[in-house]
């Protein structure tokens, strides 16, 4: 399988809404796009907490070294600062870093 990894950063919603949450997050990625061995970034919203939900970026990335480097490097906190204070902390895990080591494509199913 490839060296891909998956960053999955855990977030809450604030109490106007999701609204800001959102902004945030298509704000943060206007400048990640340019970031080298960021593959994609998805917010997802679960639909097991009702109205005022928990949420996930979901971001993939080519390899961990493109990750550490970006991570370690001098514009992570800058450009990541605008979503960080939805950070789910209130759990003992508020964000994973998993590696693919399997994966399965549906068939063309037409």
């Amino acid at each position: 399988m490839s060296g891909e990894i998956r960053v999955i950063v855990y977030c809450r919603a604030p109490e106007e809404g999701d609204a800001p949450l959102k902004a945030a997050f298509h704000h943060i990625n206007e400048d990640l796009g340019k970031v080298p061995g960021l593959l994609r970034s998805e917010l997802l919203q679960s639909t097991l907490d009702g109205e005022r939900g928990s949420f996930a970026v979901l971001s993939y990335w080519k390899d961990v070294q493109s990750f550490q480097a970006w991570e370690q490097g001098a514009e992570h906190r800058k450009q990541t600062s605008p979503l960080r204070q939805y950070q789910d902390r209130g759990s003992s895990r508020h964000y994973g870093i998993y590696q693919v080591r399997a994966g399965f494509t549906v068939p063309d199913q037409a």
